[in-house]
């Protein structure tokens, strides 16, 4: 018997040639069997993930590449024989789908993938996995600041910039952006992401701050980026704050005024002045002495009655000054009946003290029945009196008011060495009792008020969701002397009360009281009612897909059964639920807890031509739940061959079903690889 076997002898054609050449080995040879012809050892398919086959498959070419970036490390190759029963190995593994991890960056792998057949007939397939090398790119596609301007304007190529701002711009922002994404950048040192902004602090006026921007390619090489900012010099000549030891600036300190008085006792024979200026940079001098930021500075007074002047000069760092000045006026030896100072101990005095105005008055609440008078005298000689009672410098003198709406006087009487005398008047007005019981707010949280509040509605709603059980409660009086009582609690003089109220059950509703009593006795009462929600029996989904494929029949959220179909190479599926209410809990295939609107999850799928079942369960807020279903049918693996799934018209490889005339592969049957 003769066997022929070639792997160009495939279909109509080849048959004819392979029935001459056995005719030729028959005549030579006398044997009168017929041979079998054996169809060609290929592959029918082959891929590799991620890339692509440069040229696209065909069973009869055998080399191919595939170009990958450099952060591909692994890629699958897949390839399938021809013929049912024939082998496939790659790189030596007899396999039909294995992992290949690539060699580094720039450089290739190869991989040869082998079908073979039992006759040890073989083909080799040859796949060059090409790996990109790592980038080099080290540039800025782009550089920019929130204050002042880049000179030149941005190029990748330039490296050095400056940038001018105002002397008041403390900090600015830096952006810079790569050309390549997958370089890196610090900015300062610190490691910054790409077009991400990131503040400077600069140094004071009139000083330089560099910003160092180095960007690092790929393949570790590095560029430097400066930027130099130059403040602008201050020209802030301003006082922040001036003090005189011992007593009182009029008026009091304001950096614009620069004109102030000041009164001192004979006795005081210096005074320390201590000056901070606004802007660091700035300088300054104290009667022509240069002194720093907060350094005091004696000053050695004129003789008693004489006046002395303090001049406090600020010079800018761009040069314009301003003079402060203080007139520090000495009391004579004698006849100083002035006071130094003058305090109460409840309200305040108006106008403010100072020691040539006599006449004040103070105001003070109805609660009040007595204050507390402190003078104090500039002249430690001199002597005084209050409604009367001697009283020695800085004694503190209580003194009982008369009854509320009415006013009480009280007289301090100074007397100098030379016998002057000097009257200090305080009018104390007390003020009469208040009917005023309203509040000036009210507020609920969460929640708010039905209607929106006003002091001459009593009653409101409040409506809250089911999750709270409490809420908390502000009210605030309009007179601060009047009582707030009930359910939210505040004593006279303390504006504000607070409370937090406990909540009933879901769908219960809670009366909350407030109170308000005015100094006069009268009294009326806010309600509001705290209506908390039940609990919800929303349990329906409001959306829900899956990928790859789509739902049959369409979503609609009171339908439960869906299926879908997938083709065969598909191993999973992922699917997406989407809560009606969020506050209820997906559970099953995908789960989401209460908050969480959406869960994700990926379902592995049945093997080809079975289905998958899944489920999702929706319980609500209330306990009740609803299941949707979804069937997922897998398609049955596709024939490789041509009609029938086998190779060849038939079902057996051969026209007519067979490998041969009459159905049979030479004189056997189906697939014969040997003589009868």
């Amino acid at each position: 018997m003769v066997r022929i076997t070639h792997p160009l002898l495939a279909g109509a054609g080849q048959y004819l040639a392979a029935a001459f050449l056995v005719a030729l080995g028959l005549s030579a040879s006398g044997c009168g069997d017929s041979a079998s012809v054996n169809p060609a050892v290929e592959l029918s398919r082959l891929t590799v993930s991620p890339g692509t086959l440069q040229p696209g498959f065909s069973s009869e070419t055998t080399s191919y590449r595939v170009d990958l970036t450099n952060d591909i490390t692994t890629v699958t190759v897949t390839a399938q024989a021809a013929v049912s029963g024939d082998t496939v190995t790659i790189n030596g593994h007899a396999t039909t789908s294995r992992t290949i991890t690539l060699d580094p960056a720039g450089q290739t792998t190869v991989v040869n993938i082998v079908v073979s057949e039992s006759t040890n007939n073989s083909r080799t397939y040859t796949i060059r996995l090409i790996r990109a090398g790592l980038v080099g790119n080290n540039s800025l596609q782009s550089l920019g600041v929130s204050s002042g301007a880049l000179a030149p304007a941005f190029d990748a190529n330039v490296q050095t910039y400056t940038v001018s701002v105002a002397n008041n711009v403390g900090s600015l922002n830096v952006t810079s952006t790569l050309s390549d994404p997958a370089a890196t950048m610090t900015v300062n040192g610190q490691a910054a992401l790409s077009g991400q902004a990131r503040a400077i602090t600069l140094n004071g006026p009139g000083q330089s701050t560099s910003i160092t921007i180095i960007v690092t390619a790929q393949n570790g090489n590095d560029k430097a980026y400066l930027v130099m900012v130059s403040r602008g010099v201050s020209n802030n000549n301003n006082l922040q704050s001036l003090t005189i030891s011992p007593g009182a600036l009029t008026p009091p300190f304001s950096a614009g005024t620069v004109g102030y008085t000041i009164n001192v006792a004979s006795t005081v024979n210096s005074v320390t002045v201590t000056p901070s200026v606004q802007d660091s940079a700035a300088s300054m001098t104290v009667n022509g002495q240069a002194t720093n930021s907060g350094q005091a500075r004696a000053i050695t007074l004129n003789g008693p009655g004489a006046n002395t002047f303090i001049n406090i000069i600020v010079n800018s760092q761009s040069g314009p000054s301003k003079t402060y000045s203080v007139n520090v006026l000495r009391a004579a030896l004698v006849g100083n009946n002035n006071l130094s100072a003058l305090t109460v101990s409840s309200g305040s005095l108006s106008p403010v003290f100072n020691s040539g105005t006599e006449d004040y008055s103070v105001i003070v609440t109805p609660d009040v029945t007595t204050v507390t008078v402190t003078p104090a005298l500039q002249n430690s000689s001199s002597t005084m009196t209050v409604n009367g009672t001697p009283t020695t410098s800085g004694q503190a003198r209580p003194v009982t008011l008369r009854a509320a709406g009415l006013s009480t006087l009280i007289n301090i009487v100074v007397t100098a060495q030379n016998g002057t005398q000097r009257t200090y008047t305080v009018e104390v007005d007390r003020a009469a009792l208040g009917g005023n019981n309203n509040l000036s707010a009210l507020s609920v949280s969460p929640g708010s008020l039905a209607p929106a509040f006003v002091p001459s509605t009593l009653t409101y709603t409040v409506n809250v969701a089911n999750s709270f059980t409490s809420v908390n409660v502000a009210a605030t009086k309009a007179d601060a002397n009047a009582v707030i009582s009930e359910d939210v609690t505040a004593g006279a003089g303390t504006a504000t009360g607070q409370a937090t109220i406990q909540l009933g059950g879901e769908g219960t509703a809670t009366l909350v009281l407030i109170a308000v009593t005015a100094s006069n006795g009268s009294s009326k009462t806010y309600r509001i009612t705290v209506a908390r929600a039940s609990s919800s029996s929303n349990n329906n989904l409001s959306a829900l897909s899956v990928s790859p494929g789509s739902l049959t029949p369409s979503f609609a959220a009171g339908r439960e059964d869906y299926t879908t179909d997938v083709a065969s190479d598909v191993t999973s599926m992922n699917l997406s639920a989407t809560k009606a209410d969020a506050n209820a809990v997906l559970s099953g295939s995908v789960s989401a807890g209460t908050g969480v609107s959406t869960g994700q999850a990926t379902i592995p799928l049945n093997g080809a031509g079975t289905s998958t079942s899944v489920s999702i369960t929706v319980t609500a807020a209330n306990g009740s739940s609803k299941t949707y279903s979804i069937t997922v049918n897998r398609a049955a693996n596709g024939d490789e061959d041509n009609n029938g799934g086998n190779r060849g018209n038939g079902s057996n490889r051969g026209n007519g079903g067979n490998n041969g005339n009459g159905g049979n592969n030479g004189n056997g049957n189906n697939k014969n690889k040997e003589d009868d």
